[in-house]
């Protein structure tokens, strides 16, 4: 009995879904909290970098590429990317109608998914050429939140969610996983073919 409660309080923990609102509420003031509180502390230490957070070994808040590249997630970053070979048919679609697109983009970097997710994202937007001043990727804790809740802005239920906007307004999402393979999943999204991410209605 005992075995099947720590497996099942595991299980709940490596989700890398949605937890309540009023949970994610309370996490976000408790996060921010610790965060002024502790970082004097050895034990809960807070490396602040140049965008974003190092929080309890996890990226809270805006980051790039090259804090993946740190030792501390360059292991699953750098495999991923390299292991990646998207097929040149999906990339010749997105390179020809990626750059219309500001991308905002959310992972946790403990969770399994994003980590299987976001090394392809960044693959395929440099494939494709893509400016990456347009990108905006934001780490979150295990609340799904940031440190400035900017998540709440675009109705975070899952990560990694990728979101692709033109003009300033939302026009589809890729959510956790793909419905035929992430390559494909962008194509779809960026040459404006009906697409409907594993979550969606």
């Amino acid at each position: 009995m005992k075995i099947s409660l720590y497996l099942l309080a595991f299980a709940f923990l490596a989700s890398c879904g949605n937890s309540n609102k009023t949970t994610n509420t309370n996490a976000s003031t408790t996060t921010t909290a610790t965060s002024s509180s502790t970082s004097s502390s050895s034990e809960m230490a807070v490396e602040t970098k140049t965008k974003s957070n190092m929080q309890q070994g996890m990226l809270v808040g805006e980051f790039d590429k090259a804090d993946l590249e740190q030792e501390a997630f360059s292991k699953w970053f750098n495999e991923g990317y390299n292991e990646f070979n998207p097929s040149a048919e999906a990339m010749a679609t997105i390179k020809k109608n990626i750059s219309d697109y500001e991308i905002i983009a959310f992972m946790g970097t403990w969770c399994p998914d994003s980590r299987r997710e976001t090394p392809k994202v960044f693959k395929i937007l440099d494939e494709a050429g893509y400016d990456m001043s347009n990108l905006t990727f934001y780490g979150v804790n295990r609340q799904k939140t940031t440190t400035d809740n900017i998540e709440k802005e675009f109705d975070l239920n899952r990560v990694p969610t990728v979101i692709f906007l033109k003009d300033g307004k939302e026009v589809n999402r890729f959510v956790e996983y793909p419905r035929e393979s992430i390559e494909e999943d962008f194509a779809k999204i960026v040459s404006g073919e009906d697409y409907k991410n594993s979550y969606a209605d």
